[in-house]
């Protein structure tokens, strides 16, 4: 291939190498960030059966869907579910999951409960 000048010029073979180089820093980078992501642990103790006295008050029915929250049928927010819980003492959660729940959503209600002693949570389910 001659140019303008009627010299001949030589095309170079591209190196692998600085491509090489990239990749490889590109594995590292993204290895590395993966490494510091935030892992949590979600705590599910289920309540145990075939306790020898029944609780002096009535099991919480607590509905998730996906937009909503509610307590024995009363739609209801995650502070104020916190604070009737906190006041109603100890007792049992029974937990149903409405269809198109999120995990978030679950595990929000989850670390919700995590902070109330004496409540067992029993998970339901889906609901139709």
């Amino acid at each position: 291939m001659r140019d303008r000048l009627g010299l001949t010029a030589h095309r170079r073979r591209l190196s692998m190498t600085s491509l090489i180089d990239v990749i490889f820093l590109l594995l590292l980078f993204f290895m590395l960030s993966s490494t510091f992501a935030r892992q949590g642990e979600l705590p599910l103790d289920l309540a145990m059966g075939g306790a020898a006295t029944a609780p002096e008050t009535p099991p919480a029915f607590l509905q998730l869907h996906e937009n909503s929250l509610r307590l024995d049928a009363a739609e209801i927010t995650h502070d104020a579910l916190r604070q009737e819980l906190a006041t109603r003492g100890e007792g049992l959660v029974l937990l149903a999951l409405g269809e198109g729940v999120s995990a978030q959503a679950f595990a929000d209600v989850l670390h919700l409960l995590q902070g109330l002693s004496g409540w067992n949570l029993a998970v339901l389910g889906a609901m139709p």
